[in-house]
């Protein structure tokens, strides 16, 4: 096993750094709700079909990457990840400049962009961190993860900083500018190519697409992504248009939100030296329920902000800890297994984001925040179901 020196170094920074990017990127498109309906002028349907090109690239992304992560190693994934993050920016930037008719289909090739760069992402980032810290895997992946939290809680202050000083485009160019030298250097430092818990003989071994608590992992995974989307990607819009509140309390529900995730994913990181990763991870769906339930009831700025943050901790680490105990489940296939969980993940936040769009001409958003109880509701009797079937 690779054993973590200051040799590392250079290795460990390229690949967190690069999560955070990745979700600094990840929110770029909902921090800019409220240019893209604005300046563009898209209604609630043309917004929420924007994260479809996302979800398919992003399936793409992932089913490629977990083949690709066998025959070319996770070095290329790595660097291609942080490439196709900047072009996703270039297009978000570029929509300022074409003709108002081709705003839409920019916007449409941007995501697209995000969703293949996120899938490709995958296998690298939930596979270098256990071959860095072979000891603290759990911990390793959850840290991964929180910095791309920190990611997606900082995106929303700097799209609402560049925003306040006129200068809106300077939020996708500063994103284009990082992703070039990351891509830089994700393709220059020395990465490890063996160890963690998984070699290439291994991973050439036929994945477990036969096995029924893989496609458990997967229906959990796409679950708790419509749950996440639901939160993040209609938080702005909902306190704005739905509650009436400014749109500096709404954008800043949404960093509100990320920054809860972050704080919790921190927490878990420190939890799970005394308490074992599954009871955390039964736990937080019980959260995710409560949040839904109570949502309708914000009506003031610091009930919405609360609110949003208890979502943000309800959802927080229960991603990563799918991640690890899919992993631990499934050790010959990390990487495989990884990349097909990040599929679901986009599938399922996509989707969830898309169907509130064409719902809203008939139910509420209240409505759809309770009933959208439902999602983790079922995350919690599908997970149960695979605790006693594994026992």
């Amino acid at each position: 096993m690779i054993k973590t020196t200051s040799s590392n170094g250079p290795a460990v920074l390229a690949v967190y750094l690069i999560a955070f990017l990745q979700g600094l990127t990840l929110v770029s498109f909902p921090a800019s709700s409220a240019v893209l309906k604005q300046m563009h002028g898209f209604t609630d349907a043309q917004y929420g079909a924007i994260f479809l090109p996302q979800v398919a690239m992003a399936v793409l992304g992932a089913v490629a990457g977990g083949s690709l992560a066998r025959r070319l190693g996770l070095q290329p994934l790595l660097w291609m990840s942080a490439v196709g993050n900047g072009l996703s920016q270039l297009a978000l930037a570029a929509s300022v400049w074409v003709m108002p008719a081709l705003a839409f289909p920019v916007i449409l090739a941007g995501t697209a962009l995000l969703g293949l760069s996120f899938g490709l992402g995958g296998a690298p980032l939930n596979g270098y961190p256990p071959r860095f810290f072979p000891r603290r895997a759990p911990t390793a992946v959850v840290a991964l993860h929180t910095l791309l939290g920190f990611g997606l809680m900082v995106g929303p202050l700097l799209a609402g900083g560049f925003g306040l000083a006129g200068w809106w485009i300077g939020f996708p160019l500063s994103l284009l500018g990082l992703s070039a030298l990351l891509a830089l250097a994700a393709a220059t430092v020395r990465l490890p190519t063996d160890g963690g818990g998984e070699t290439t003989r291994r991973d050439d071994e036929r994945p477990p697409l036969h096995s029924g608590a893989f496609w458990i992992f997967v229906a959990i995974a796409v679950l708790y992504a419509f749950a996440e989307g639901t939160f993040s990607n209609w938080a702005a819009i909902y306190l704005r248009d739905a509650k009436g509140l400014s749109a500096i309390v709404a954008g800043l529900a949404l960093s509100v939100f990320w920054g809860a995730m972050v704080a919790g994913r921190l927490l878990v990181s420190l939890l799970v030296a005394w308490i074992a990763p599954l009871t955390i991870w039964l736990a937080l769906p019980a959260l995710m329920v409560v949040a839904f339930l109570l949502l309708p009831s914000a009506e003031t700025p610091l009930l919405g902000l609360g609110l949003f943050a208890l979502a943000g901790l309800a959802c927080s680490a229960f991603f990563p800890l799918t991640i690890t105990l899919a992993s631990e489940r499934f050790p010959q296939h990390v990487a495989w297994v990884s990349s097909m969980l990040i599929a679901a993940l986009m599938v399922g936040v996509g989707l969830g984001s898309f169907v509130i769009g064409p719902l809203r001409e008939w139910l509420t958003f209240e409505q759809l925040y309770r009933i959208s109880a439902f999602y983790p509701a079922t995350v919690i009797g599908l997970a149960l179901w695979l605790v006693a079937r594994s026992r």
